[in-house]
């Protein structure tokens, strides 16, 4: 726990610690039968899908039923729960490599896949598909979720390439060919295919090319300069001038900490909103972004004032209730709604209000709301914490085909819940967890848990 935050007698403080610990146990465990029960070994099938044909065990987006492809985002957000082994993370990178788009090629929809694309999912025969909104369906994928690939999925590689390389120590895919091109060259390609402002470094769409900004806002129409993917190609550009530096190109290395650099002083100065929080975007459905602003600060790309700004709005909000519901949060508070029928200014589809990405409350991005208050607000992070592991607790999918939980996200109206057993709702924020050092590091070693 926080230091400093056991407040109160010493009984107190030791009912608070043991409810604390137990809390942390539980979610890391609900965590790890999570991702058993989203692994599909060589030759398995999922929901009428399969059999794996990639030659290795894929981890998809949860258990059940859930969305039966390997998904590039998931995946990556899910490394730092220490819940997934090397030979996964390695298997899912190069596989990830081989099928990175080889050419230019244009879609019967009217969508558009550049040389160096990194796919949005991959099918258990190892199919890239580039774009959400259709599972397997190569020849209907694209419009109206992008002209453009998903953005983010570009940066999430080198997400992948770093954890392999650092995490899991391969050093030696540094100096690797993947189908015969140099595994930096395709990590290189892959980060160039987002197209960005050259002066700011941040990513930019249009409505006519425009591009997923976030997977998880894929169904909501973001134009102009791009909050969340441009926080992805910060963090990219951090890891890229790591990578480098090991390769010992000192001379590429600068330049991509120099686009680091300059992404995070652009940021606040780009996306200030009165409200103190961040905007999604600076086009279409530019509302205030909850998710990411944590993550900005959670992942240091603001530097102060800007970085107190956002984090005293963020603890104004978690006060006055407009972004959490039992401990799951929101992508808009709900005092800036667009308007009383939308979140968001503009979604594709019949997308009603309070439901999915357009207004319901989400675990995923809870651990990125807690490290960006933890330091100056620990007890304001530990019962947010507390709260989403209580709801864990209640509807663990464990206690039978009746309960759901991780839900992938959910509403109070009408008692709403969608997709069960979600594996982002509890990795990503077991992952922040570990970062913050509330739970110890863990590494999955077939079914068990053993301490790293």
């Amino acid at each position: 726990m926080t230091s400093g935050s056991l407040a109160g007698g010493a009984s107190n403080a030791s009912d608070r610690r043991a409810e604390w610990d137990e809390s942390m146990a539980f979610l890391t465990g609900l965590a790890a039968a999570v991702v058993e029960d989203s692994r599909v070994r060589p030759g398995e099938s999922v929901a009428g899908h399969g059999p794996n044909r990639t030659g290795g065990t894929l981890i998809r987006p949860g258990g059940r039923n859930c969305y039966p492809a390997f998904w590039i985002r998931d995946f990556a957000m899910s490394l730092d729960s220490g819940l997934i082994t090397p030979e996964e993370a390695i298997h899912a990178l190069l596989m990830t490599a081989r099928l990175q788009a080889p050419q230019d090629r244009f879609l019967p929809s009217g969508s558009f896949v550049p040389r160096g694309a990194i796919a949005d999912h991959i099918t258990f025969g190892g199919e890239p598909i580039f774009y959400p909104g259709t599972l397997d369906d190569a020849e209907a994928q694209g419009q109206p979720f992008g002209y453009y690939p998903s953005l983010d999925d570009h940066f999430y590689f080198v997400e992948m390439a770093w954890h392999a390389i650092v995490v899991c120590g391969r050093e030696d895919l540094l100096r690797t060919s993947v189908a015969g091109v140099p595994f930096l060259e395709r990590l290189a390609l892959a980060f160039a295919v987002p197209q960005v402002d050259p002066e700011s470094e941040l990513v930019v769409c249009d409505e006519q090319r425009r591009g997923v900004s976030f997977g998880f806002t894929d169904t909501v129409v973001h134009t102009g300069k791009l909050l969340f993917c441009s926080l992805l190609r910060y963090r990219a550009a951090v890891w890229m001038a790591d990578l480098l530096t090991r390769a010992g190109d000192r001379a590429a290395a600068e330049r991509y900490a120099r686009i680091a650099a300059t992404i995070s002083s652009e940021i606040p100065r780009t996306f200030a909103h009165d409200g103190a929080l961040l905007v999604a975007s600076t086009g279409l459905s530019a509302q205030p972004d909850v998710w990411g602003s944590a993550f900005a600060v959670a992942m240091g790309a603001l530097a102060e004032p800007a970085a107190t700004r956002v984090v005293g709005a963020i603890r104004q909000a978690l006060a006055s209730g407009t972004i959490a519901w039992k401990g799951n949060v929101r992508h808009v508070p709900t005092d800036a709604d667009f308007n009383t029928s939308t979140a968001w200014e503009r979604v594709v589809g019949q997308q009603p209000r309070n439901r999915y990405q357009n207004g319901a409350y989400w675990g995923t991005p809870v651990g990125w709301v807690c490290e960006a208050v933890a330091a100056v607000a620990p007890a304001v992070a530990e019962r947010l914490a507390l709260d989403y592991v209580a709801d864990l607790r209640e509807g663990d999918y464990r206690q039978g085909p009746a309960y759901g939980a991780p839900w992938e996200c959910m509403h109070p109206s009408g008692d709403h819940r969608q997709n069960a057993v979600y594996m982002c709702s509890v990795t990503a924020p077991l992952g922040a967890f570990r970062r913050l050092g509330w739970v110890p590091p863990y590494l999955a070693s077939g079914d068990t848990l053993v301490p790293r």
